[in-house]
């Protein structure tokens, strides 16, 4: 891949979609540093003793938390040559003028908890409400502080259904994307 002096790529998408595994990937392969947006949130929540959900929760009453992640993105994405992996990633970069490839990775939901399932040892009915209850969460807060919905596909370079594929093929197809904007 021919990359310019800076170069910025966006991965997002719904929980168990891939988007961990396949930033990782591509990071690896492009020599990028990586930056995961949901860490930053998991420590946050571990700081304030609570779950994932319970953070998101008080993170939809308490902007101040969305801020502290949209300013360290920014940050990171204005410092170029990185891998963002977040939610709102796509959009904070496009938000702020700053150029970047932005792709949203989606699954089916059975696939998703899945997913979610083989990582966290939790059963598939626990995890199933976990993801819906968080994306309900997650979507009315990003509603409320930016006006957005953060699965409208329309702003991005790129749109994987990761459902049938390998992480393997994920990766190769964003590199075929990347060489095809860059040529």
């Amino acid at each position: 891949m021919t990359r310019t002096s800076s170069t910025v790529i966006t991965i997002s998408g719904v929980p168990g979609s891939g988007t961990t595994t396949i930033a990782k990937l591509l990071s690896t392969k492009l020599n990028l540093r990586l930056v995961y947006i949901g860490e930053i949130f998991r420590e946050l929540a571990k700081q304030y003793n609570m779950s994932l959900s319970e953070f998101g929760s008080f993170a939809k009453e308490n902007p101040k938390i969305d801020q502290e992640l949209d300013n360290r993105q920014v940050d990171h994405a204005r410092s170029g040559n990185v891998i963002l992996e977040g939610r709102l990633s796509g959009w904070m970069t496009k938000n702020n003028n700053v150029e970047a490839f932005k792709i949203l990775l989606s699954a089916d939901l059975d696939t998703r908890v899945n997913r979610i399932m083989g990582r966290e040892n939790k059963d598939y009915d626990q995890v199933k409400e976990e993801i819906i209850s968080r994306e309900q969460t997650e979507l009315q807060r990003y509603e409320k502080i930016y006006g957005i919905n953060y699965q409208d596909h329309s702003h991005y370079d790129l749109v994987i259904e990761t459902t049938n594929l390998t992480p393997e093929q994920i990766v190769e197809k964003i590199i075929e994307n990347l060489n095809l904007k860059h040529s």
